[in-house]
């Protein structure tokens, strides 16, 4: 298949899958984060923490488990959060829908300042009966963009769920 009709597959998976997609849910932002963990080691010069232990991050309704995590502060706040485990996991309510938009991989990271979820190695990432499945997957969460394989610089083809729409009987 030639790039250029990979590239219009790509799309057109995306155009099919929009309207799953919604925003994360937008006051998360805005409440606290609260984290767990077996321990912690936070060095205030280099502005890094390293969470160990079952690690539980939320904040409003995203919540995220981690076998590791460290979080990076500048003056400002915490600029990105990242995660490791076997695997690491994340949910969020999204605004205008009931359904949680769901995900696992080996490694996150969490961009705050750019709201983006980054998911490498065996990411998946779903939403109801839709799933994307790559290497790599990044999440522009208050944009609902999933970019996945090429796209995301991943090694693996990316897999894709689709259900069909339900039918009222």
């Amino acid at each position: 298949m030639t790039a250029n009709r990979l590239s219009s597959l790509y799309l057109l998976i995306i155009t099919l899958l929009s309207p799953a997609l919604c925003h994360a849910l937008s006051t998360d932002k805005d409440q606290p984060i609260h984290l767990e963990a077996d321990s912690v080691e936070i060095d205030e010069a280099s502005g890094i923490s390293v969470y160990l232990g079952n690690v539980i991050i939320t904040q409003g309704s995203l919540k995220l488990w981690a076998d590791k995590m460290w979080i990076h502060r500048n003056q400002g706040g915490i600029q990105k959060i990242i995660t490791e485990g076997n695997p690491t996991h994340f949910r969020q309510l999204m605004d205008n829908s009931p359904q949680e938009i769901r995900g696992s991989a080996k490694r996150a990271e969490l961009m705050l300042d750019k709201d983006e979820l980054h998911l490498s190695q065996d990411a998946l990432l779903e939403q109801a009966q839709d799933r994307f499945q790559s290497d790599r997957i990044i999440f522009l969460r208050s944009k609902s963009l999933v970019k996945a394989g090429t796209s995301a610089q991943g090694k693996e083809r990316v897999r894709v769920v689709i259900e069909p729409a339900q039918t009222a009987q």
